[in-house]
């Protein structure tokens, strides 16, 4: 897919939240490279920077032709906690610049009242210096919605280029897929499988047996067909492998119709409610 800025953005990537540190981390990272994808999706928080860089090191790939994301907490939010943040995770991942680095969670009215959106713009800053020191080439933002987006899009001087949000069938976030295509963002889907619990919905497992594939497919093939960029996550091989091979075949309007309809279910945090 492309960027707003210009670069390129491999779909679908590889999303490593609750992979554990350590070998299991090591071996998906470099299992997912041997298997194709080349975008790999961190974060602070998730504790596996360093075997995330480690897996990068040890599938030999070279960096040019990696796009690699991570993201800064809730605890570093503001300008100089952000710089920080990208430091220690450009340490821990053993890399000299980052593809994509985004604002992990919007700091919300309802923990911060009338502070949230300063404190956004705050750790927008932050990033867009890291972008003019050349250092991070694509800003972008992470569970955003309207209500803490449009703050951002009317004082950035560089533009996010990514939303990362949680989207899946039965969760269409159809508010937030408007702004962001009205501001050319890209929207990316953590949780693209509802964290495995839409694997056994049996209007999904009907679509996935009339194309000859596995219910992961076809959700993933949904989203790549809803233009947004999908980061399924596995430690096992065989579903690494199996994640990215969604490209021979197609769903019909009326198969993409049947999955949007699917009832809305929500697996993660609410930006608008959560309090970390």
């Amino acid at each position: 897919m492309k960027l707003s800025n210009g670069y390129d953005i491999p779909s679908p990537g590889f999303g490593t939240y609750k992979t554990p540190d350590g070998e299991v981390c090591i071996e998906a990272v470099r299992t997912a490279i041997e298997a194709g994808y080349t975008h790999i999706d961190t974060a602070a928080v998730y504790g596996n920077e360093r075997s995330v860089g480690e897996g990068l090191r040890q599938s030999g790939a070279d960096r040019s032709k990696l796009f690699i994301t991570s993201k800064v907490w809730n605890t570093n939010r503001g300008y100089d906690n952000t710089l920080r943040s990208f430091e220690q995770s450009l340490s821990d991942l053993g890399l000299d610049y980052l593809d994509l680095f985004l604002i992990h969670w919007p700091a919300n009215r309802q923990q911060f009242g009338d502070r949230a959106d300063a404190i956004n713009l705050d750790t927008w800053r932050a990033i867009e210096r890291l972008v003019d020191e050349k250092v991070l080439r694509s800003p972008g933002l992470s569970n955003f919605y309207p209500l803490y987006m449009e703050p951002i899009l009317a004082n950035a001087n560089i533009a996010p280029v990514v939303d990362q949000i949680e989207f899946h069938p039965g969760l269409l976030q159809t508010e937030t897929l408007a702004l962001c295509k009205a501001n050319g963002i890209l929207v990316e889907a953590w949780s693209p499988l509802g964290r495995g619990h839409l694997m056994d919905n049996p209007v999904i497992c009907k679509i996935a047996e009339a194309h000859g594939v596995t219910p992961a497919q076809a959700v993933l093939r949904w989203c790549l067909q809803k233009d947004v960029l999908p980061l399924p996550k596995s430690v096992h091989a065989d579903r690494i492998r199996e994640n990215i091979d969604i490209f021979g075949f197609t769903l019909s309007d009326e198969e993409m119709a049947t999955l949007d309809a699917i009832p809305e279910v929500r697996y993660g945090s609410n930006p608008d409610t959560i309090a970390y």
